[in-house]
């Protein structure tokens, strides 16, 4: 079982986009088996093994999420994140602006997966495997 503690020793390491495929691979070996961040606040609900759950604080103050989705301006915000270019509460802040409820990870798929208010689908992406991990 893992802490919220060890969850944000592992997040501390990310600096923005470029470094989440480590992310995961740090929460894979912490026994996390999927999360999901709200766009609303912030807050993350873990779970690993034997229904195992913890959930974090809200990161940030309650903000609105469009009601209507715009996936393509959302998967530009998503490339520059990925390439550096913003950080997370820049990322989080423009998810909101173009619909992003929620993002789900899958450790046994390796997929990030975006859904609106709805609960559609507006993007599922494979995470890539950092080149040293086996």
């Amino acid at each position: 079982m893992f802490t919220i503690n060890q969850v944000k020793e592992a997040h501390s390491k990310v600096k923005s986009g470029k470094d989440f495929p480590n992310y995961v691979q740090d929460l894979i070996k912490l026994g996390v088996s999927s999360y999901d961040t709200y766009v609303n606040d912030g807050h993350t609900e873990y779970t690993g093994n034997d229904n195992f759950y913890v959930q974090s604080d809200a990161k940030y103050a309650a903000r609105d999420v469009a009601i209507t989705s715009n996936p393509e301006k959302f998967k530009h915000y998503l490339k520059i994140h990925q390439q550096g270019q913003t950080g997370y509460l820049m990322f989080c802040a423009q998810s909101a602006e173009t619909g992003v409820e929620k993002w789900t990870v899958d450790m046994a798929g390796m997929t990030c997966t975006y859904y609106d208010k709805a609960g559609n689908k507006m993007l599922v992406e494979e995470i890539p495997v950092p080149p040293h991990v086996d």
